[in-house]
C-alpha cells in the first residue's frame, strides 16, 4: 500500500483438492467482504448527501470513498487500511467488483435507444463527431508534451510502451457519458429546453461513438499484432448477436411478456446470458463489458427492459459497482505530481485536456448559428465522463500501461471535467433566474379576447381526464381561444437515462411501437385524450408534453415550463381521489409535496382541482358558486368563474361573505415592530379597496347583463359561523365551487382556522369544503393569483408578507 503499484497479490492455496481452495469461507472469507462493501455502500451515500447541493453523480461520491484511502489521508494509517483492505480480502473485492461491472455495462446497452441514434439530426451527430475528432487529433501532442516535460523531473519513472498510452490515453478524452449527462441536465433543469435536448441527443451519440471506439482500438494496446483477429471475431460476435440471436430472443420475450408468465427462473437465464456473452468477448481477447454492453443492447426494450433495470438497479447501482468505482479513486495519487517542482505545468496539462470537447463543440456551435454561451454550456455539459472513462483507467492501471504520474493526470482531468460542470453551468447560465413579473401572467388581467395559455400537470390518465373535464368549462371561442400545454410528469430514479432519452422527444414518435414501458403506456393514453379534446373543440389547442424528473425538484421544471410557454394558469391534481364510497383517500402524499412546491414560487397563478366525479355532470347545466371573502386569490377565482359564466348553459351564483365585528380584526400576531403592524393594516385596507373595486365592475358588467349569473352577500360577525354558513350554501347544490387559497387575508379568524387545516395548500375555505366531514360531493378549484407571493408550508407560518414593491407594481 505504502507505494501504490499496480501489484499481484499472492494467494495460498489451503484446499487443493476441493472446491473453494481457500481456508473456511464462512469464516474468513464473507465477514471481511461483507465489511468491505458495506463500508463503501454507506460511504458513498453519505458523501452523495454531501454533494448534493452542488448537483454530483454517483460517480463521484463513490471515487470518493476510494480517494479517502489514498496516502495524503486515511491511506498513511497502514493500520487502516489493512483492516478495511486486507490482502486476503482484495482479490475478492476485485473479482465482485468486475462482476458488478459486468452487469453495469450490461444495463448500459439496455438502456441505449438504437431509434434516437438511427435518426439523429445532422447538428448533434456534427457535434458529437466533432467531440471525437479534435481529441484525437491534439490529445497524443499533449501526451508527447506530458512526457517531454515530466521525463526530465520526475522521480517516479514514467510507463516505457508509449504506443499503447498514446491509445486510451486518446480514447479517454473522446467519450461522453450519457447517463451522467442526463443526471446533470436534470439537476440542473435544462432537460427541457432547446439546449438539453441537443445535449441529450448528442451525447447519446458520442456514447455509442465510445463504445464503438472502445471496441475497435483497446486490443490494439492490450494484444499487440493479434488484435486485428480479435476486433475481426469481436465484430462477427456483434453481427451474429444482432441478426441472428436477437430475434429469437425477442420472440421469446414478447410472446412471455404479452401473456405475462415470466418467473425467477426464466429471468435467471437472462442474468446468465449477461456472464455468457461476458466470457465470450473475454476469450476472443475483446473485455468482458462488451459482450454484456452488446447483450443488453439486443435485448427488447419498453416493459422488459424496465423490470430488468428495477430487479438490477438496486443491487447494480448500489452495491456492486460502487466498490469498481472506488478502486479507482485508490490508485489516485495526486502526491506523486503535485509534490514536484513543476506542479503548475501539471495544472496547466490538466486544463488543456479539459478543453478539448468545449473547443471542439465550439466550433461546431458557431458553425451552426447558436451563442457563444448556448455552445460554451453544450461543450461543458458533452465534457461529463462516466463510466466508460474510468473503466479504461483501469484497464491502463491493471496492464500497467499508465504509470502513476500519467494515471493521476489523466485521472484528475476526467475528475475535474466532472465535478465542474454544474458549477459552471449554475454562474455562467443561470436556469434559476427569477422569473419577470407580468400581468398577463393572471387571469385577472388577462384580456377578454387574449388566449389564455394554460399547464396542465397530470401524473396518470385518470388525472388527465380530470383536467379535461375542467378544461372544457373555461369557454373556449375563436375570439378568447385556449391553449392547452398538459404535462405528465414522470419521477427520475436511479438508471433513469433510457427514461428521460424515451420521453424527450414528442409524444407522436412513441405512438405505434409495441412492447412500451408503463410511463410509455400511460404518455400514450393521456396524449391520445388530449389530442382528442383539441379535435373536439376548434378554439383549443394542445400539446401534450413530458416532464422526467425527480419529484423533488419537478416543480422548478414545471415552473421553466410555465415561464418558457407564458401561460396564466397551471392546473394540479389534488393528491386525493374519489373512492366508490364517496370520500377521498390519498393516492400519493408526494403529490401534496409537488402541488405546495409549485404554489411556493410558481411564476404564474396556480390552480388545484379537487375532481369528485366532474366528469358526470352535464356540461350544459352546469352550476357554479364563488365563495368571496377578498384578496387576490378570490378576485382571480372569480375572474375564472367569470370566464367560465360565458359558456352556454352555465350558471354562476357569487356569495360574498363580508366580515364584520370580531371576525374582521386584523391579524399581527406575526408582526413584532409597530411600523410592520401598520403596514399589515395599511395592506389590509388596500385589499379591500381592491375587492370592492372589482366586485362592483363584476356586479355592474356582468350580473347586470346576465340572467344566469347571480350575486348575494353574507355577514359574519365570528369566526363559528363560518362553517355553518358554508353547510348552508352547500344545501343549495352546485357543481363547481371555484375559492381563492386565501394569501394575504390578514384577517384573525383565518389564521386561526389554518391551524386547523389539513391541506394548507387549499386555504381555509378549499379544506373545510373538500373534507370528507363536511360532507359536500362538488368538485372544488383552489386559485392562488401570481404576484402577491407564493405560500410557505410550515408549522406556524402559512402566508407569505406581501412585498410592498411588488404589491404597488400589480396595482
Amino acid at each position: 500500500m505504502t507505494d501504490t503499484v499496480p501489484a499481484c497479490y499472492n494467494v495460498f492455496i489451503v484446499n487443493p483438492n476441493q472446491l473453494w481452495k481457500t481456508d473456511k469461507v464462512l469464516k474468513t472469507e464473507l465477514p471481511v467482504l461483507a465489511f468491505q462493501i458495506a463500508f463503501v455502500a454507506v460511504l458513498s451515500r453519505l458523501f452523495s448527501i454531501i454533494y448534493k447541493p452542488l448537483h454530483q453523480t454517483r460517480l463521484i461520491s463513490q471515487i470518493a470513498v476510494g480517494f479517502l484511502l489514498t496516502p495524503p489521508l486515511l491511506g498513511r494509517f497502514t493500520g487502516i487500511f489493512e483492516f478495511i483492505f486486507p490482502v486476503n480480502g482484495v482479490v475478492n473485492v476485485e473479482v465482485l467488483s468486475h462482476i458488478g461491472l459486468i452487469y453495469y455495462a450490461f444495463l448500459s446497452g439496455l438502456e441505449m435507444n438504437l431509434n434516437t441514434i438511427l435518426h439523429v439530426k445532422k447538428k448533434a451527430a456534427s457535434i458529437a463527431i466533432a467531440g471525437i475528432i479534435f481529441p484525437i487529433l491534439v490529445a497524443p501532442c499533449l501526451y508527447a508534451l506530458f512526457r517531454k516535460v515530466y521525463g526530465h523531473f520526475m522521480m517516479i519513472p514514467l510507463e516505457e510502451s508509449t504506443h499503447n498510452a498514446y491509445i486510451l490515453w486518446t480514447l479517454i478524452l473522446t467519450v461522453t457519458g450519457f447517463p451522467v449527462v442526463a443526471h446533470t441536465l436534470s439537476e440542473l433543469k435544462l432537460l427541457y429546453t432547446g439546449l438539453g435536448k441537443a445535449a441529450l441527443t448528442t451525447a447519446m451519440i458520442g456514447d455509442t461513438y465510445g463504445w464503438i471506439l472502445f471496441t475497435l482500438f483497446v486490443p490494439f494496446s492490450n494484444n499487440g499484432k493479434g488484435a486485428i483477429y480479435t476486433v475481426l471475431c469481436t465484430i462477427i460476435f456483434i453481427v451474429v448477436c444482432i441478426f441472428v440471436v436477437r430475434p429469437i430472443i425477442q420472440w421469446f420475450i414478447d410472446h412471455k411478456a404479452d401473456k405475462d408468465e415470466w418467473n425467477d427462473n426464466q429471468l435467471l437465464f437472462i442474468f446468465m446470458g449477461v456472464l455468457a456473452c461476458s466470457c465470450i468477448t473475454d476469450f476472443l481477447g475483446a473485455h468482458a463489458i462488451v459482450g454484456a454492453f452488446v447483450f443488453g443492447l439486443i435485448l427488447p426494450h419498453g416493459k422488459f427492459a424496465e423490470m430488468i433495470m428495477s430487479i438490477s438497479d438496486d443491487i447494480v447501482g448500489g452495491f456492486l459497482a460502487p466498490l469498481f468505482f472506488t478502486g479507482t479513486g485508490m490508485k489516485l495519487m495526486l502526491i506523486s505530481i503535485f509534490s514536484q517542482e513543476i506542479w503548475p505545468f501539471t495544472i496547466v496539462i490538466i486544463f488543456l485536456l479539459c478543453a478539448l470537447k468545449i473547443l471542439s463543440t465550439l466550433f461546431v456551435t458557431f458553425f451552426f448559428g447558436m451563442r457563444i454561451r448556448d455552445g460554451l454550456t453544450l461543450g461543458l455539459i458533452l465534457n461529463n465522463k462516466g463510466a466508460m472513462a474510468l473503466i479504461m483507467l483501469n484497464i491502463a492501471w491493471d496492464r500497467m500501461i499508465f504509470s502513476i504520474p500519467t494515471y493521476a493526470v489523466i485521472t484528475s482531468a476526467v475528475l475535474l471535467m466532472t465535478i465542474v460542470v454544474s458549477p459552471v453551468i449554475n454562474a455562467i447560465y443561470k436556469p434559476r433566474q427569477r422569473f419577470e413579473q407580468n400581468k398577463l401572467k393572471t387571469i385577472q388581467k388577462l384580456r377578454v379576447d387574449a388566449e389564455l395559455r394554460l399547464i396542465a400537470c397530470v401524473h396518470n390518465t385518470r388525472q388527465a381526464a380530470s383536467m379535461i373535464n375542467i378544461i372544457e368549462c373555461f369557454n373556449a371561442m375563436r375570439v378568447s381561444p385556449v391553449h392547452v400545454f398538459a404535462l405528465y410528469l414522470v419521477e427520475l430514479t436511479g438508471r433513469a437515462a433510457s427514461l428521460v432519452a424515451a420521453h424527450i422527444g414528442k409524444p407522436g414518435n412513441q405512438l405505434g411501437e409495441q412492447n412500451l414501458t408503463k410511463s410509455q403506456e400511460e404518455l400514450e393514453s393521456i396524449h391520445n385524450a388530449f389530442e382528442a379534446l383539441g379535435k373536439a373543440y376548434g378554439a383549443i389547442r394542445v400539446e401534450t408534453l413530458n416532464v422526467v424528473s425527480a419529484y423533488t425538484t419537478i416543480h422548478e421544471d414545471i415552473y421553466h415550463s410555465a415561464d418558457e410557454k407564458r401561460t396564466s394558469l397551471i392546473l394540479l391534481p389534488f393528491h386525493k381521489q374519489l373512492t366508490l364510497e364517496g370520500t377521498l383517500e390519498v393516492t400519493s402524499v408526494v403529490y401534496k409535496d409537488i402541488n405546495q412546491n409549485v404554489m411556493q414560487g410558481a411564476p404564474c397563478s396556480v390552480g388545484i382541482f379537487v375532481d369528485r366525479d366532474f366528469g358526470l355532470v352535464p356540461k350544459m347545466n352546469l352550476r357554479v358558486r364563488v365563495v368571496f371573502v377578498g384578496g387576490p386569490d378570490d378576485r382571480e377565482a372569480l375572474a375564472i368563474a367569470w370566464r367560465m359564466a360565458g359558456r352556454l348553459g352555465t350558471q354562476l351564483s357569487v356569495v360574498r361573505i363580508l366580515l364584520l365585528g370580531e371576525a374582521a380584526e386584523v391579524d399581527a400576531s406575526v408582526h413584532v415592530e409597530a411600523q410592520e403592524i401598520l403596514s399589515t393594516i395599511i395592506d389590509t385596507e388596500k385589499q379591500k379597496e381592491l375587492d370592492d373595486e372589482y366586485i362592483s365592475i363584476f356586479r355592474l358588467t356582468a350580473v347586470n347583463n346576465s340572467d344566469s349569473i347571480s350575486y348575494s352577500e353574507i355577514n359574519v360577525h365570528n369566526g363559528e359561523d363560518i362553517p355553518a354558513i358554508l353547510n348552508e350554501i352547500d344545501k343549495i347544490g352546485c357543481d363547481l365551487y371555484i375559492v381563492g387559497q386565501g394569501n394575504c387575508r390578514n384577517s384573525k379568524v383565518f389564521s386561526n382556522f389554518l391551524e386547523w387545516c389539513e391541506c394548507l395548500e387549499l386555504g381555509v375555505i378549499g379544506d373545510i369544503l373538500v373534507s370528507n366531514d363536511f360532507g359536500s360531493r362538488s368538485s372544488v378549484l383552489v386559485v392562488q393569483q401570481y404576484g402577491y407571493g407564493g405560500m410557505v408550508f410550515g408549522n406556524t407560518l402559512t402566508q407569505k408578507d406581501t412585498n410592498k414593491g411588488m404589491f404597488e407594481s400589480i396595482v
